[in-house]
């Protein structure tokens, strides 16, 4: 849609230069009235008139060349171009002055509907190419927030991978097992023996059920052997004492 407009204001600036010629040439009569024209009087101020349509017609050309200028300038001469053509048609078909001839009155009144259509034309594609280029700078804008933003997520994340201790995904787990404390048997005089308690096992809730079955085989692993050993312990006292008591005297 650029290009089209660009291309608007390259006509806009042709029109432009081809009235301020014509209003350059004001005292040029024979001009004027070859072509059935009225001459503006006084002379200076179609002068004045034709080196400002120039000027205005320099500044399209310029716009059409340079995009950051492209819409604010189409804009400003499709407003001119449009209210001019209305001026125009106001004053031939409604006041009809000034008095032309039948073809220069034609002629008149093409330019006018020409001015008009080319003016509103050129506001039109100049305020839609103004809301594309608004569209895309807000979508530039928020395309920078989120590239910003992911930056600072990466950095986060890699200041939280640098913290001791801090788990993240893709690296091992490490569980802390569980204590097992074994208890050993205390034996008093007088007492035969003394059955030892079961070892105490610090559960986990973080262990599947196949390690909570292999802890749990293993602590009845360790109970047998201490009670094994309890009962090994308690007759040999008890051989000892058997040896150790006083025999009765022999006879005979």
């Amino acid at each position: 849609m650029k290009p089209l407009l660009r291309a608007v204001l390259i006509l806009d600036a042709l029109l432009l230069l081809a009235f301020g010629l014509l209003f350059l040439l004001t005292p040029w009569t024979s001009l004027y009235n070859a072509l059935l024209l009225v001459q503006t009087q006084p002379a200076l101020v179609g002068q004045g008139f034709g080196v400002a349509l120039i000027g205005l017609a320099w500044l399209a050309l310029h716009a059409s060349i340079d995009g950051a200028l492209t819409s604010t300038v189409a804009k400003v001469v499709g407003h001119v171009n449009w209210l001019t053509g209305v001026l125009m048609l106001v004053w031939l078909l409604g006041l009809h002055t000034p008095a032309l001839t039948g073809f220069g009155q034609i002629v008149a009144v093409l330019t006018g509907v020409v001015l008009l259509v080319i003016g509103l034309g050129g506001v039109r594609l100049s305020g839609a190419v103004r809301k594309r280029e608004r569209l895309r700078v807000a979508e530039a804008a928020a395309a920078g927030r989120a590239e910003r933003q992911a930056e600072k997520d990466a950095a986060k994340n890699a200041a939280n991978r640098r913290e001791p201790g801090h788990v993240t995904a893709g690296f091992p787990v490490y569980r802390a097992e569980p204590v097992v404390e074994p208890v050993i048997p205390v034996t008093h005089p007088g007492a035969a023996f003394v059955v030892p308690e079961r070892p105490v096992v610090v559960d986990d809730p973080s262990l599947t059920a196949a390690e909570r079955a292999e802890r749990a085989e293993h602590s009845a692993r360790v109970a047998s052997a201490e009670a094994a050993a309890a009962r090994d312990e308690a007759r040999d006292e008890a051989r000892n004492s058997a040896a150790d008591a006083p025999r009765p005297p022999l006879h005979g």
